[in-house]
């Protein structure tokens, strides 16, 4: 049993702690013995008054002289304040720094996480949350190994907001890597809502999480006699358990209270235990604090509603009375152990008082104090979004000026990354109501507040707002167009199409019908379901034919018709030239860059996949590093990051960069999964880049378990992918030995595909995979399909295109003419840019050859590439080689 000093209450929590104790002081000596040992993450949980706080006293103890320890805590009333706990955590580090330290030392870090923790201004952009808790993630990473040992106290996280934890739950999962030990203490079951998984998320990476049980009542009596003296008799220390229930909080606290009233703790004393401990907490705690007078009560309800670090300005400022009259309040409130602190601010003594001071203020006068609070916050100067938990509080009244001040509040909040606290703003301001013409510009920015992270939300509130009247035309055909691309990442893209189509058909001609048409050509580009693929590629030809580019418009339309050349296999000079239209001086246009919101970032991945299909990998690989760059940069690390990883990734696989391929899909797949799990658009096209990199690799039980993991089978998505989804899943199939089941999936390809006249061979090689699979027992029709491959490879006309298209003529060949068509095959890969395809035609034409040479060199193409399988079939041909 640990033991408390005589008289000493306030330890009265410690006791049996010992097992708790000697966890942290085992993870203090670890952390503190070595800068290369890894961290450690001790979570504490238990009812309220269990001791958590009490605990948490003890690590500082035993962290104190042997390392830093920073220290912060959730507030009931402060749930809604974004990066509150988190800027409370990193506090003694930041002042430390100038800005200018702090911009040197966060590093490119700084514009991202600076924000959200206070020492930077926002940006004119809005930040991908997850990029700032990417961020948060670096900055208390790079402050870890800088104040190393570094011990980092969260208590009361039940309470913590939603931001906080979620970095809190991001950085545990690193803490393996850095030497920072991270104590939580929390209350199970007192979270809510998205909080309650991250704290499940936290709880189950520490080593240990343990739950904080009550005294036994021989720890009880062993604490009575230490507080009041070992003359308390058996029968009394018997009553203070029964009456506490072993609670560390309200025994300390009822026996500050016999030694008050000066009572013996002997057996006739025991019935008076009762009544007395109903003064600890709630309503008779409440009646305590109304005997010490009117202004302390009204000074104690001022402090309840500003939470934390309560400024005796501000709590005077609301309780309506001079700071002298305050401090002498502050003063009584002190005495009778209800607050603690002083300059830097009054704390409540336990988050139970706090909530039983708060919860005892009368509802009609809470929310108006909520109201005046909001009202000094702002006149102070620390802007609406500061003043927005307690505008959040205050009884809807028809005010417009709340809902501009909630509206601004929202702004500042999304500038800072933290989206759901903007959410929670507008949600408010549209219980107020807002005035007719004002209604529907509150649903169109609820709407762009979640399209970075709920698709589904935002479809629910761009639909509102396109319902009433009040947008202008532009916001109009901007809230249409966010519709349809929320709807597209959400699996409807028939319902997007549908949205799009309407608006346009009720606007004139001009730029906002063209921007709309647009937009319409290309999801119906990416529309696996479309009737008449022929009928819309003879109408955007048509209508693209003429353009020059000189607007965005234009250029939008003409990046459409490259793509859907490209993906018809049409010829690939024209597709280049089309594409190159669509560029001012080699570059993307203003207004049509990564981060640019006016056009969906899909248009940009359609022009970089048309240059990479293409043959001209190089501009493809240029225009994906830098969407990656600028998603990062800008701070998004949601859908955006993941595609743009997904294509970047793709064009190393057509460049032959396997290793580096998966590397960066498996990238674009983690983050896929932090937007939303299952089966959404960006998963299946990452996923399909990612198998088809892995079978390239010779890794098919790898491309299976990707497979299973997302669901990548038939019923498919509503989009096309890049490459096709369903030509990659049929080689998977033959990879795996289920030969019916690929051949099945190969023949459903050709026939959906040719139904839509696309024709590229290498988008969809389709072709080739049901070719070869088909040469033993149908060698006629296996000789047309790869003839009429041919056919369409030369007329997109690239050397990949021609390169595969040989080889596979040659693969169903023998003797002679299938060792001079893999001459040719290699002659043109040889030229194309993919390594990979190359490395392959090396391998069979040497041992169609029997050349040496030319396994060698195929060889030590695979291995360059991290074509393991090619590699190995190299290295047999050489093994048989006389």
């Amino acid at each position: 049993m640990t033991q408390g000093r005589p008289g000493g209450g306030a330890w009265a929590p410690l006791w049996e702690r010992d097992e708790e104790i000697r966890a942290v002081e085992q993870a203090v000596s670890a952390l503190c013995s070595d800068r290369s040992n890894e961290g450690g993450l001790l979570v504490f949980s238990g009812e309220a008054g269990i001791g958590k706080t009490a605990l948490m006293a003890e690590v500082r103890r035993i962290a104190h002289g042997r390392a830093t320890v920073w220290a912060a805590r959730g507030g009931e009333t402060l749930r809604s304040v974004p990066f509150n706990v988190v800027r409370q955590l990193l506090q003694p580090a930041l002042v430390a720094f100038t800005p200018d330290e702090a911009r040197a030392y966060l590093g490119d870090w700084y514009e991202i996480a600076g924000p959200a923790l206070g020492i930077a201004e926002p940006g004119s952009g809005r930040p991908d949350p997850h990029a700032v808790c990417d961020g948060l993630v670096a900055v208390v990473s790079r402050l870890a190994r800088l104040h190393w040992p570094l011990v980092l106290l969260v208590d009361d996280a039940h309470w913590a907001d939603q931001e906080t934890l979620t970095w809190l739950a991001a950085f545990a999962e690193h803490l393996d890597d850095l030497p920072v030990l991270v104590v939580v203490a929390h209350r199970p079951g007192d979270a809510q809502g998205e909080s309650v998984r991250l704290l499940d998320r936290i709880g189950q990476a520490a080593r240990p999480a343990t739950v904080l049980r009550a005294l036994t009542p021989d720890a009880t009596a062993g604490l009575t006699r230490a507080t009041l003296g070992e003359h308390a008799d058996a029968p009394f220390c018997r009553e203070v358990w029964a009456v506490t229930g072993g609670n560390p909080y309200e025994s300390v606290e009822l026996l500050a209270k016999v030694q008050d009233c000066e009572m013996e703790p002997v057996e006739n004393s025991a019935a008076e235990l009762r009544a007395l401990n109903r003064t600890a907490r709630g309503r008779g705690l409440v009646a305590r604090l109304e005997e010490l007078g009117t202004d302390v009560v009204r000074f104690a309800w001022a402090g309840a509603i500003l939470g934390s670090a309560i400024s005796v300005d501000l709590a005077a400022s609301l309780a309506g009375m001079r700071r002298d009259e305050a401090e002498r309040c502050a003063e009584r409130l002190r005495a009778a152990r209800i607050v603690t602190g002083g300059e830097e601010g009054l704390e409540f003594v336990h988050p139970l008082i706090a909530s039983a001071v708060y919860d005892s203020i009368p509802p009609a006068t809470r929310t108006a104090m909520h109201g005046r609070a909001a009202w000094a916050v702002t006149r102070s100067g620390r802007g609406a979004a500061a003043a927005s938990r307690h505008l959040l509080q205050v009884i809807p009244d028809d005010d417009p000026e709340l809902v501009e001040q909630l509206r601004q509040a929202a702004t500042e909040h999304l500038a800072v990354g933290a989206p759901d606290a903007a959410r929670r703003c507008l949600e408010r301001a549209l219980r107020e109501p807002p005035r007719p013409d004002v209604h529907a510009h509150v649903l169109y920015e609820l709407g762009c507040a979640t399209l970075l992270t709920s698709p589904v939300t935002t479809i629910g509130h761009l639909r509102a707002a396109l319902a009433m009247r009040g947008l202008s035309q532009e916001l109009r055909v901007d809230a249409v167009c966010r519709l349809s691309q929320a709807l597209v990442h959400n699996d409807q893209l028939g319902e997007g199409l549908h949205a799009i189509a309407e608006e346009a058909a009720r606007l004139p001609e001009g730029p906002a019908r063209l921007r709309l048409q647009a937009v319409h050509f290309m999801w119906e580009g990416i529309h696996a379901g479309e009737e008449d693929s022929p009928g819309r590629s003879r109408r955007l030809a048509a209508l693209a034919g003429p353009l020059t580019g000189r607007d965005n418009a234009e250029r939008a339309l003409l990046i459409l018709r490259a793509f859907d050349a490209m993906t018809r296999g049409e010829n690939a000079e024209e597709v280049v030239e089309l594409c190159d239209r669509a560029l001012v001086n080699g570059r993307l246009a203003p207004g049509l860059g990564w981060t640019d919101a006016e056009w969906s970032f899909e248009l940009r991945l359609m022009l970089g996949g048309s240059y990479a299909f293409a043959d001209r990998l190089d501009r493809a690989e240029s225009l994906f590093t830098e969407a990656v760059k600028a998603y990062e940069t800008a701070g998004w690390s949601g859908g955006h990051l993941a595609l743009a990883h997904a294509f970047l990734g793709y064009v190393y696989r057509r460049r032959g960069r396997l290793r580096d391929a998966e590397k960066s899909l498996r990238e674009s797949l983690r983050l896929a999964d932090r937007v939303g799990q299952g089966q959404l658009p960006m998963h299946w096209e990452a996923a399909s880049m990612l198998i088809d990199t892995l079978l390239a690799r010779g890794h098919a039980e790898q491309a299976e378990a990707v497979a299973e993991r997302y669901g990548f089978a038939p019923p498919s998505a509503s989009t096309i992918y890049v490459p096709d989804a369903m030509s990659v899943r049929g080689r998977l199939l033959l990879a795996l030995g289920r030969r019916e089941e690929g051949l099945n999936e190969l023949e459903a390809t050709a026939k959906a595909l040719t139904a839509r006249g696309q024709y590229n061979t290498v988008l969809a090689p389709w072709a080739y995979d049901l070719a070869r699979a088909l040469a033993a027992e149908d060698p006629r029709r296996a000789a047309d399909i790869a003839a009429d491959a041919r056919v369409q490879a030369e007329r997109f006309g690239t050397d990949t295109a021609i390169g595969e298209a040989l080889r596979c003529e040659a693969a169903l060949a023998s003797g002679p003419r299938s060792t001079a068509l893999y001459a040719k095959a290699v002659t043109y890969l040889e030229a194309s840019p993919c390594a990979y395809e190359h490395a392959v035609a090396r391998v069979e034409y040497g041992l169609a050859a029997g050349s040496v040479e030319e396994l060698e060199r195929g060889l030590a193409l695979a291995r360059s590439c991290g074509a393991d399988g090619v590699a190995a079939r190299a290295e047999r041909g050489l093994a048989g080689a006389p």
